[in-house]
């Protein structure tokens, strides 16, 4: 349920309706505004009726939330999630560009690469140490080598660190390098991997799944949330449709819509959303259009020798113009490009 203080409410009287919530076994997330405080509350509503808090001191209403997802419904937080990435704040009026290698390669690769996107406008560094694959007989990553790697690259451009967890034996050493916590499309209901994270404190991007309906990709984005880490940033990156041309469907209009349901800022994934490098900078254009908060971009200095999606890998020069674009766009919409301090 919402708790929605008067406005003007004093804080003994905040305060008074925490306790009693508490008291009641409901876990309370309190979120002050410049006119209201609001308070969220979950738990058993049985142990409390409305009337009952309704009629505390300071109240205004209660309303119940009726989603199944309770703490990333836009009603349990009427405004929007800033997730911090060190000093970096994804969600607010600067959108934020995530952009690199598929897969870490080499040192050469990476380095070159990361650069590369840093000189562009990016800010943070994508790359996948641990790679699973479809196929067994793929690339599958260079593990612990492309995790120290990562911690150069950043070292060297100032590159916030995103990178995948695969699994829960892997997470805390993932979690020493990165900045950010990606999860898959494929894990997005590995609910045990989910529990594991979010415990970890770091931000987490969690990708939609293959086949995910926004309610399903909310509830994943719930178990994070339930064990007291609000620090989620969700990625829509294209579902699985009857269409074949294209890898995936990028489908903006689920963007659109959990930027409605949900308090939680959402990136875009064009490149593994389409699967083809010609339709990344127009999905991109739209995408941020639509009022994604950022996008992820994949970018290989040579595509054509890329261990991982190569044939939807902007080279840098490519990803300049994707930048060039997308921050018009984002003026417009009175939006501007979150940039590393010089």
């Amino acid at each position: 349920m919402i708790v929605v203080m008067q406005a003007g409410a004093e804080e003994k009287e905040i305060q008074g309706v925490v306790a009693r919530l508490e008291k009641e076994g409901f876990k309370v997330h309190l979120s002050r505004g410049t006119l209201r405080t609001v308070i969220g509350a979950i738990g058993d509503k049985t142990r409390l009726e409305h009337q009952a808090l309704e009629a505390m001191p300071g109240v205004e209403k209660v309303i119940p939330i009726l989603k199944p997802y309770k703490l990333a419904a836009r009603e349990f937080k009427p405004e929007n999630t800033i997730v911090e990435v060190g000093k970096f704040k994804v969600g607010g009026p600067e959108i934020h560009i995530i952009a690199g290698p598929c897969a870490v390669e080499s040192r050469e690769q990476l380095l070159e690469t990361a650069h590369a996107v840093r000189e562009a406008g990016a800010t943070m560094l994508r790359g996948g140490a641990f790679k699973p694959r479809t196929s067994p007989y793929s690339f599958q990553g260079l593990a612990e080598r492309g995790l120290k790697l990562l911690a150069e690259a950043r070292e060297e451009t100032g590159l916030a660190i995103v990178t995948e967890v695969t699994d829960q034996t892997k997470a805390e050493a993932v979690a020493q390098v990165a900045d950010v916590l990606q999860i898959g499309s494929r894990n997005m209901q590995n609910f045990a991997l989910l529990k594991t994270i979010a415990c970890l404190g770091k931000p987490v991007l969690l990708k939609r799944g293959l086949s995910a309906t926004i309610e399903e990709w909310l509830l994943a984005a719930e178990y994070i949330l339930a064990e007291g880490n609000f620090k989620v940033i969700l990625c829509e990156r294209g579902i699985r449709t009857f269409e074949t041309y294209t890898r995936n469907t990028l489908d903006l209009s689920a963007l659109v819509a959990v930027k409605q349901l949900s308090h939680l800022p959402v990136l875009a994934d064009p490149s593994h959303g389409t699967g083809k490098k010609e339709l990344v900078i127009p999905l991109a254009r739209a995408a941020i259009a639509a009022g994604a908060d950022g996008l992820l971009i994949e970018v290989h200095p040579k595509p054509e020798n890329a261990l991982s999606d190569g044939p939807q890998s902007l080279r840098p020069e490519e990803f300049f113009s994707l930048v060039k674009e997308v921050v018009g766009i984002a003026k417009v919409l009175g939006r501007s490009l979150g940039r590393i301090p010089a």
